[in-house]
């Protein structure tokens, strides 16, 4: 047995998925991102693509069934995105913005991804569950800050991805969470698929930033390499 096995398991989530965080963290987007520079058309696709992308998890969550998946459903009342990320695209593009907007190629493969593990292996969701809304609580929130100002949207306008109205202290909630998954009753195959999966989300994350920027193939293969060797 190694060291990671003997962590709880959101221990072995964060340890297994350092690498892959820090990969994500300095794609050319992310990169630019964190000094500031925020471009409003890459930003707006950027919210285009994660409304597909929460649409599709936020539903197969809630439709699912599966004993270890079903600790998420407590948390989307309280974490889901999807409603605010509509009021974010009706700011930017108008009330019609679902007719002018379609997923990019990534984002297509996120969905087609998430839609897959629903099928087949739910718990598998957590991975994801974790992968974006922890993150959305942690640096997510420092991204915020950095838009208000490279954008300065409308006061109540624009950023409300970023917004958490029901988690009035996100390191309070954050250490919930991590309790509710170290609660969970997970063998070490199913633990090992999830750190793989979670890697893989960060994957498709980084394939979402770089298409962004004109560089998705530098990621494709990535996530190509990670679905054939499963993660």
């Amino acid at each position: 047995m190694t060291l990671l096995e003997v962590l709880p398991l959101s221990k072995q989530l964060k340890e297994g998925t350092k690498k892959s965080h820090s990969a994500a963290e300095n794609t050319k987007f992310v990169r630019g991102f964190l000094k500031g520079v925020v471009n409003e058309e890459e930003y707006r696709k950027l919210l285009t693509n994660f409304w597909y992308v929460y649409d599709t998890m936020e539903q197969r969550i809630k439709e699912t069934k599966d004993p270890l998946a079903t600790v998420l459903h407590k948390y989307q009342p309280i974490l889901n995105r999807t409603a605010f990320l509509e009021q974010d695209l009706r700011y930017y593009y108008g009330p019609m913005w679902r007719e002018q907007q379609t997923p990019s190629e990534a984002c297509n493969t996120y969905c087609y991804r998430i839609n897959e593990i629903a099928e087949k292996d739910p718990y598998l969701l957590i991975a994801h569950h974790y992968t974006r809304y922890i993150g959305d609580l942690s640096g997510g929130q420092i991204l915020k800050n950095i838009a208000q100002k490279a954008l300065q949207p409308a006061k109540g306008s624009g950023l409300l991805f970023y917004e958490f109205p029901r988690v009035p202290d996100a390191k309070k909630f954050k250490e919930e969470y991590r309790a509710d998954l170290d609660s969970l009753d997970i063998n070490e195959h199913d633990t090992n698929n999830l750190i793989n999966e979670a890697n893989y989300a960060f994957r498709l994350n980084m394939y979402l930033f770089d298409e962004i920027q004109g560089d998705a193939g530098k990621s494709l293969w990535k996530v190509l390499w990670g679905y054939i060797t499963g993660g």
